[in-house]
């Protein structure tokens, strides 16, 4: 199976199940969208919003710093690294929000711990098995097709795997329906020395894989984008999601990575490539979603799973750090613009930026305000939730 990686399912299928089948191809999405973007490897959140007033940054770093005439300044205080540029009108537009000072008690900071921190939502010093996003389709999706929640990847992160549902991994809707209807596992039907559980397990794993791969097919070649996409494998992710939620599909979780943010040696140019390719590809998709008038309808979270160090390093570069700017963008934001304040340089801890804001307070924020769920329950605790949406 993992060598095939998804089988023919019709084989399999009695004709009550394959009429169902049939019939959902024909859904519609209901209720509001969530797009998350996750920048691996740890994006460093003072060289992206930049306290270009504040002279401590520049003792800080003395040769990383960002000059105040590079700047695009959005306040007093805070300007955009100049990669960011793309950004500036949604930001004027009021479609977006950032969120200083974010983190958790106790960071660790190794990528892979800390990454299952934010993709769990659990305590620095819990193991938890079950994504936040993975919790959410336990608990509010029963009969939901297994692309409610869609990873443009060809692997599942954590965030959205749960306890009895999972979300559903992809990387091209055309090859995923390729794949699914090859005869690698028709011989199966003739095998007869299969455990019972084993078999269901199978039908229903070939029954979910084939119907979401034909409905995604088929939804994908009903709408192209009239938006000029920039030519980035991350831009082209944004533009197939786009395209799936202009076409009504009945996804309502998106998941997409950009990866390459751990920039421990000559950063500036490696992050300012970075950052312009995030940029340039969210000014499209969200243009493409406001002309859609989709914008409303769509929050998209961007974080990354720690910030950097403050001070730069001997090698032009930063190290692991602890708390990070985060950026919500969307229509219906209700406090656009900063939510707070900058993160305070002269108050570090072992020269790190103290955290002020709980990740999981904005994930409940999103799950209770934006998602209709009980947050509570999903996040296993009460966290206060915040004026974001």
């Amino acid at each position: 199976m993992k060598a095939s990686t998804l089988a023919s399912a019709a084989a399999f299928v009695p004709q009550f199940l394959q009429a169902f089948q049939a019939g959902r191809l024909e859904n519609s999405r209901t209720g509001k969208i969530l797009v998350v973007v996750q920048l691996s490897g740890g994006n460093d959140g003072l060289n992206t919003i930049v306290p270009y007033r504040n002279d401590r940054y520049y003792q800080l770093r003395p040769r990383l710093a960002l000059k105040p005439e590079e700047i695009l300044p959005v306040s007093d205080e805070l300007g955009f690294n100049p990669s960011l540029a793309p950004l500036r009108e949604l930001y004027d537009q009021g479609w977006m929000s950032i969120v200083n000072s974010v983190g958790y008690p106790n960071p660790d900071r190794s990528h892979f711990r800390s990454m299952d921190i934010w993709h769990t939502a659990s305590g620095s010093d819990e193991y938890w098995s079950t994504g936040w996003l993975g919790r959410y389709l336990d608990h509010h999706c029963t009969g939901c097709p297994a692309h409610h929640a869609l990873e443009i990847d060809s692997a599942l992160s954590l965030s959205m795997k749960g306890q009895d549902r999972t979300g559903f991994a992809m990387s091209n809707p055309q090859q995923l329906q390729k794949t699914a209807n090859n005869k690698f596992l028709q011989t199966l039907r003739d095998h007869d020395h299969h455990d019972e559980e084993n078999v269901a397990y199978l039908y229903k794993t070939l029954i979910d894989t084939q119907s979401s791969a034909d409905y995604l097919a088929q939804r994908a070649r009903r709408r192209r984008s009239r938006v000029k996409y920039p030519v980035s494998a991350f831009a082209k992710d944004l533009k197939q999601i786009a395209e799936l939620i202009t076409a009504d599909c009945d996804t309502r979780i998106y998941y997409v990575s950009l990866t390459g943010f751990d920039t421990h040696a000559n950063q500036r140019n490696r992050q300012g490539r970075l950052l312009r390719q995030y940029a340039e590809g969210m000014a499209a998709f969200v243009k493409d979603l406001q002309q859609n008038n989709l914008l409303n309808d769509t929050l998209i979270l961007t974080f990354s799973e720690f910030g950097r160090r403050a001070a730069q390093n001997a090698s032009n570069g930063t190290d692991h750090g602890t708390a990070n700017n985060l950026f919500l963008m969307g229509g219906k934001l209700q406090t656009p613009g900063f939510f707070n304040a900058a993160p305070n340089l002269d108050r570090l801890d072992k020269k790190d930026l103290i955290y002020e804001i709980d990740f999981r307070q904005i994930y409940s924020t999103i799950l209770d305000r934006w998602l209709d769920s009980d947050a509570d329950r999903i996040m296993g605790r009460d966290f206060q939730r915040l004026a974001l949406v």
